[in-house]
């Protein structure tokens, strides 16, 4: 069974970056949405990003909380994903996970945020961000 692990976490300072990495253990068809969740403590998961490959160009969504500070990418030959966080602030402190949609491959639009539609899931990795 392909397994998702996600690196790139820490602790840092606002303003700062982090770049998180999420590679499966075996082959994801590009067409399969890839994204990435949070969950505060005390809070629900939420959706951060998500990106697919329609007609070999990526096609991505992010919640409004983190446009223009967060860039999700993907390497389809390495099967990984990545989350480039820039100004980071107290409120993005969470962990965060990497997840697959495995059952849909995506032929136009944007992924779905509904959690409830992605199969794989990672263990998560820390990001903590002081101020």
């Amino acid at each position: 069974q392909v397994k998702l692990v996600e690196s790139g976490g820490g602790s840092v300072q606002a303003g700062e970056s982090l770049r998180l990495s999420c590679q499966a253990s075996g082959n994801i068809d590009s067409r399969n949405c890839m994204a990435w969740f949070r969950q505060a403590p005390g809070k629900e998961r939420e959706g951060v990003a998500t990106i697919v490959f329609v007609d070999g160009e990526s096609s991505v969504d992010y919640a409004d909380a983190v446009k223009g500070r967060f860039t999700i990418s993907r390497d389809n030959g390495q099967n990984t994903v990545y989350l480039q966080m820039s100004v980071l602030n107290p409120d993005d402190t969470a962990m965060y996970y990497c997840a697959v949609d495995t059952d849909r491959q995506y032929v136009a639009g944007v992924c779905d945020f509904a959690q409830g539609q992605y199969t794989l899931w990672g263990q998560g990795t820390q990001v903590t961000v002081s101020s």
